[in-house]
């Protein structure tokens, strides 16, 4: 019988065993198979009738040791030593029954045949148990397996998560920095942005420079925001006929959603109501009063795109 060398495999195991810059990590059962694998590489019979058994063990006893030395979990050492002691306890039994075997050719033919018989079932037995253990084992790698891919998808989600909870805090905050830049009030109603007479032309319904530069800015909002949505209100002091400036209030609010349409945002978000003269914020009593009357109010919805009305 042509014989397999285990040499080469054997010198790396221990190299494994002994070399390492860092101390290599063990387990009570890594240690019980190194015992066992030392015990079957001394028993000169498994060189004999189980070389293929004991090349597989000896390989798997190089993979929980290179597991050790890498410092890997104790389950996943545990798991390759576990894996090695059954082959090393398969390669045992094999011997076991090819020894039988060789004795049973020496004697008696009926002694012979109760006795192959008798070591044949056990030997069957036990590979048969080896097998189931070795198969069992896989069974635990690949649980972990799965374990670990499972806890690194959570890590993944979790960072996702965290991810999607800060751009939402980044949103929100230049949210707030740019409705700051508007002068927007919170009110019952949500954030109002008022734009006064003074971004209008005198008695006129075209925005001036300064009032297009507000608008700009409102876009900004709006494009960024998709969900949210705009109701422009028109108002006017009570000075001149009621019918014009109910008419005034409505093309300065006209203007406004003209300039967000020509900005890009969407028709279907902007609504628009003019009011006239009523609805005072304050007495039309004087220059002052009346001035803060004449106005532009864009009130913007909460994210669900609902705006309370008056």
């Amino acid at each position: 019988m042509k014989k397999i060398h285990f040499a080469p495999i054997v010198l790396a195991i221990a190299a494994l065993m002994a070399g390492c810059s860092s101390t290599p990590k063990t387990t009570s059962l890594l240690d019980q198979t190194r015992n066992d694998y030392m015990a079957a590489k001394a028993n000169p019979d498994v060189a004999t009738y189980a070389p293929l058994e004991m090349k597989q063990a000896t390989q798997a006893m190089a993979q929980a040791n290179v597991q050790a030395n890498d410092r890997g979990s104790d389950k996943e050492i545990d798991n390759l030593a576990y894996l090695a002691k059954q082959k090393i306890a398969l390669a045992q039994e094999v011997t076991k029954r090819k020894v039988a075997e060789a004795d049973i050719t020496s004697a008696g033919k009926e002694r012979d045949q109760l006795r192959l018989d008798a070591r044949t079932n056990e030997a069957n037995a036990a590979k048969l148990s080896a097998e189931k253990a070795a198969m069992a084992a896989q069974q635990a790698q690949s649980d972990a397996a799965q374990s670990q891919l499972a806890a690194q998808q959570a890590q993944l989600d979790a960072a996702n998560a965290q991810r999607q909870t800060q751009d939402a805090q980044a949103r929100a905050a230049q949210l707030e920095a740019q409705l700051a830049e508007l002068a927007a009030k919170k009110t019952a109603r949500g954030t109002v942005i008022t734009l006064g007479d003074v971004l209008f032309g005198t008695d006129l319904s075209r925005l001036t420079t300064d009032g297009m530069r507000s608008a700009q800015k409102l876009a900004d909002v709006l494009q960024q925001n998709p969900q949210r949505r705009v109701l422009i209100e028109g108002f006017t002091d009570s000075v001149g006929a009621a019918d014009y400036n109910q008419a005034l209030s409505e093309r300065r609010a006209n203007a406004v959603r003209t300039a967000l349409l020509d900005m890009g945002v969407g028709r279907e978000r902007i609504d628009m109501r003019g009011y006239g003269e009523s609805f005072p914020v304050a007495a039309n009593s004087s220059v002052a009063s009346r001035q803060l009357n004449r106005r532009v109010e864009i009130v913007l919805s909460d994210d669900s795109g609902k705006v309370i009305p008056r």
